[in-house]
């Protein structure tokens, strides 16, 4: 019997205790939804493009099919650009070398059609080939690799010599591909070492072929990549490869 008063009186007291602690920590009153809700900043209204290839409001054109005002020479960065349009479209000149934009970027969202020639004429990296260089130094291939064989991380859609890409949705020769592509730009400190690497995202008629992939440096034809400090905005390249490649609607929305 004294046992069982004990037992009693035993728990009594916890039940006692347990009042007295739920008393000094009562328990939170259910957080409301507008506690994780914010209304500042407001997203700035733009206008999207009439199709979705097209410039939005905010983007910057560097082509439109007017005029090649947006860009210079690659080889010393002030000469005019010396490709040339035909019917609105902006074509390679075998031998003109390299342009690219008067404009600097560096964080952005770019969107550039091309169309491989319908004359084929070599193989692999010799047929319809050009490239989208970020920053002008960093890769995106262009390369008629429609039904052409050659290394998977040099054909369309690859981040050259480092990423192939994850399937091939290229339309033929004379058709026009789509790619959008997101960009973040290495960063550097005050010492010029790397802090956080260049990072893209590129699809191709709407179809991911990189996701979000770490560069491992500037573009190399041979050797390692590696980098080095640069500038934090810089021009962006179109690459003369001896093959008349045709562009159109070219434009960026720096991020």
């Amino acid at each position: 019997m004294k046992k069982l008063l004990t037992l009693a009186l035993i728990a009594s007291g916890l039940s006692l205790n347990n009042l007295v602690i739920a008393q000094t920590n009562p328990t939170p009153p259910p957080m409301p939804p507008q506690a994780t809700e914010f209304y500042t900043p407001v997203p700035p209204k733009i206008t999207p493009g009439a199709q979705n290839n097209l410039p939005p409001s905010d983007a910057i054109v560097l082509f439109d099919g007017s005029s090649l005002n947006n860009f210079v020479s690659a080889k010393d960065g002030s000469s005019p650009a010396e490709w040339k349009i035909e019917n609105g479209e902006l074509v390679v000149v075998r031998g003109k070398g390299d342009i690219q934009s008067k404009l600097p970027f560096g964080d952005a969202q770019y969107h550039v059609e091309w169309s491989a020639p319908t004359e084929i004429v070599g193989e692999g990296q010799g047929r319809g080939n050009s490239g989208f260089f970020l920053m002008g130094m960093y890769e995106v291939q262009i390369l008629d690799s429609y039904e052409s064989k050659t290394y998977t991380n040099g054909q369309a859609g690859s981040i050259y010599k480092q990423y192939p890409p994850l399937v091939n949705p290229l339309r033929a020769p004379g058709e026009w591909n789509y790619y959008d592509i997101i960009f973040k730009a290495p960063r550097f400190d005050k010492n010029g070492v790397l802090t956080s690497p260049a990072t893209v995202t590129v699809l191709i008629n709407g179809v991911v072929v990189q996701n979000n992939v770490i560069l491992r440096g500037p573009t190399e034809y041979i050797g390692i990549p590696n980098y080095e400090a640069h500038a934090e905005e810089l021009p962006i390249k179109l690459q003369d490869h001896g093959n008349p490649v045709r562009f159109r609607n070219i434009w960026v929305r720096p991020l």
